[in-house]
């Protein structure tokens, strides 16, 4: 049991704090606590908590991905034209996650063989990308999208649970596979912990890192996708800003913005934190302009919680060796 608790301190601290979190705004309004209202949280929480996860891969490997709400918007505003124009809705869908691929790829291709910073490389794809979904809609939405695609991702099972909160659980649950069951993740933590290191441990570099991007615009290609089930519609603007939110549900659960250290636990726990935030919020009835400072303050909290923790474990290793 203390193994545990050590291993996923960061992720129960988190966790403690959403349900007090919650605790406070049932105790400002009870009608918080209802299963209408969890589900709220749940589909609040499934597009960050998508985009999250591929951002927390990106940042492992020392990176970043700031065009993630691009990708987002080229992948929805592309199978909508698909479906509307008669295509079949799962070769629609495959289309779209075939750009999310590209897309990544062509991030880790600017990383990686153009040695160009992620921060740099990926804020010029952020212009390039949304510049291609105003130009191929001519700044139009994309309406009409039929129910055939839609009922893919927007149809309910049991208890009203829409199908796209299982998408989430499921990219949640590859994600951990990928990160702390196969090889593919050590390398990534290791990339992200000590470039040259890894390299001289005989990992493939390059590789770890086209891999984290071309997960990311996966990530991103799946929220398009889920959005666009959503509302039946794209936009080229879809997606502004979103980059803001997942990076801050990946440092919230304990991904390192230095790299080398995250869990699918903890941006899970992340990505909840936020969503019981916003709705809280809104039941309380607080101007959700608010939102953007308390989501501001939480990300600074949770980066030097990083600090906290290691001057910590710095002090404890010092009286070990006393």
């Amino acid at each position: 049991m203390n193994r545990i608790i050590t291993k996923y301190k960061r992720e129960l601290v988190v966790g403690i704090a959403t349900i007090a979190m919650a605790a406070v705004f049932t105790v400002m309004n009870p009608t918080f606590l209802t299963w209408r209202n969890f589900l709220t949280i749940l589909q609040q929480m499934v597009l960050n908590g998508i985009l999250a996860v591929g951002m927390m891969f990106t940042i492992i490997t020392g990176g970043i991905d700031l065009s993630i709400g691009c990708t987002f918007a080229i992948t929805g505003i592309s199978v909508a034209y698909c479906c509307v124009n008669g295509v079949n809705p799962f070769l629609a869908i495959l289309l779209g996650l075939v750009i999310g691929v590209i897309l990544g790829a062509f991030n880790g291709f600017l990383i990686t063989k153009m040695k160009l910073q992620p921060f740099i490389a990926t804020l010029g794809t952020m212009s390039l990308y949304r510049g291609i979904a105003y130009v191929v809609t001519g700044g139009r939405p994309v309406t009409s999208v039929p129910d055939s695609f839609r009922n893919i991702f927007n149809g309910k099972i049991v208890f009203d649970i829409r199908y796209y909160i299982i998408v989430m659980i499921v990219v949640f649950i590859i994600a951990y596979i990928l990160l702390a069951k196969t090889r593919t993740g050590a390398y990534l933590y290791a990339v992200g912990g000590n470039e040259e290191a890894a390299k001289l441990s005989g990992v493939n570099v390059i590789k770890a890192k086209y891999i984290a991007y071309i997960v990311c615009g996966v990530c991103a290609a799946v929220a398009g996708l889920v959005m666009l089930a959503s509302l039946g519609s794209a936009e080229p603007t879809a997606g502004t800003g979103y980059e803001t939110n997942a990076i801050a549900a990946a440092a919230i659960g304990g991904t390192r913005m230095a790299g080398g250290k995250g869990t699918a636990l903890g941006t899970f726990f992340g990505a909840l934190l936020l969503a019981v935030l916003k709705v809280g919020m809104v039941v309380i009835n607080v101007d959700s302009f608010w939102q953007y400072i308390f989501t501001g303050l939480i990300i600074i909290v949770a980066s030097y919680f990083e600090f906290i923790q290691e001057d910590i474990a710095g002090l404890m290793a010092r009286k070990k060796a006393k």
